[in-house]
């Protein structure tokens, strides 16, 4: 689904005002997924624009994506309390904080990206009180002038990439590439091949990643069945098997482990996002859930089968560019966007079989493309 732009035309005064603006504020303040998807915007603002300067404000997890996006001239990390669960102590002065060093930056323009279940009224109303004459944002309610532009929702099964390009296209600007996009720096490069040295392997040698966790438990695929599969995948490729996934993950990982025996190779907790995004550029295949390793494997077009959970819709997260198989059961309550299932997870009720079999179709698939 993609958004045909109607409004406004490149002489309109709405546009020249963009045109003039020379530091920007780009607001996506979710996870590191999220703010991968906002590459092809961000390409699109700095083709337009090579001479603004381009800030790019998240949360501490998600500015993590920052050094991949070269689009992209700085970062201003913040944990916002319109993002907050709950978490965060009631501290008004915090806020005024977070306006007092917004306004010293002194941006022209704000463009706020969201996801259909998100207002950007709030993001919308900081930037006001920080001065910022032009704030963009997309709306399904009425928010008074906190926003000079408001764009009228697009439909909630609209792709989060699409979205993002909607949003920039409503106020004039163009888009020559809708694909996700990122820049891997030589130096993660460099370290990852460090890191797989040990274990005798190169990058140009046959491997498969496995990212095997999220911190969503609902979106969670078992751990056995995903040592199952992979392991009968290496079996029948002769390739070995890279676990990723975070420190916090070690605890639930021997068993997998001990699974791929000779085959695995431990790198869990153990990678920058920037050697993460390396390791999975050069694999054959990448398996994970729905995390953001699914859309590092789609912008740097590498072949993945995904365990997608009923949380969400695939149509508005799915890869796009890459060789991708989503693999879940349908489910009466799907899309749930729970962070705990109820029902013992009978989304992602998949045998590992079905798990090898995408893996091995994808393969092949890749083998005779190239």
């Amino acid at each position: 689904m993609r958004f045909q732009p109607s409004f406004p035309d490149r002489s309109s005064p709405e546009w020249q005002h963009w045109l003039a603006a020379r530091k920007i504020l780009v607001l996506r303040l979710d996870n590191i997924g999220d703010v991968l998807m906002t590459s092809p915007a961000l390409r699109a603002i700095k083709t337009t624009l090579p001479q603004a300067q381009l800030t790019l404000m998240a949360s501490p997890g998600g500015v993590q994506a920052g050094e991949l996006l070269p689009w992209i001239d700085d970062v201003l990390v913040w944990r916002t309390l319109w993002q907050d669960l709950g978490k965060l102590p009631f501290d008004p002065e915090r806020e005024w904080n977070l306006i007092k060093t917004v306004r010293d930056r002194q941006f022209d323009a704000a463009i706020i990206f969201t996801s259909f279940s998100q207002t950007p009224h709030p993001a919308g109303f900081m930037c006001y009180l920080a001065g910022i004459p032009l704030r963009l944002g997309e709306s399904k309610e009425w928010g008074g002038a906190v926003l000079t532009t408001a764009v009228k929702a697009a439909p909630d099964e609209m792709h989060q990439v699409e979205r993002n390009l909607r949003l920039i296209e409503s106020v004039g600007f163009s888009i020559s590439d809708r694909s996700l996009g990122l820049q891997i720096p030589d130096a993660a490069t460099k370290t990852i091949a460090a890191k797989l040295q040990p274990h005798e392997i190169t990058l140009n040698d046959p491997y498969i990643v496995l990212n095997p966790w999220t911190s969503c438990q609902s979106r969670n695929y078992t751990t056995e069945r995903f040592a199952i599969a992979a392991r009968q995948l290496a079996e029948r490729t002769d390739s070995r098997i890279v676990v990723t996934g975070m420190a916090l993950d070690r605890q639930q990982s021997v068993p997998l482990l001990e699974a791929l025996g000779e085959y695995g190779i431990d790198l869990i907790g153990r990678t920058s996002l920037a050697e993460l995004a390396a390791l999975i550029a050069q694999a054959q295949l990448m398996i994970s859930n729905n995390t953001s390793t699914m859309h590092l494997a789609d912008a740097t077009r590498t072949p993945s089968v995904i365990l997608f959970a009923g949380t969400e819709y695939e149509c508005q997260w799915q890869p796009r560019s890459a060789p991708a198989k989503l693999l879940r059961q349908p489910t009466a309550c799907s899309p749930c966007y729970t962070f705990t299932c109820p029902y013992n997870q009978e989304c992602l009720d998949i045998p590992p079989e079905a798990v090898v079999d995408a893996g091995l179709a994808l393969l092949q698939k890749s083998a005779i493309a190239h």
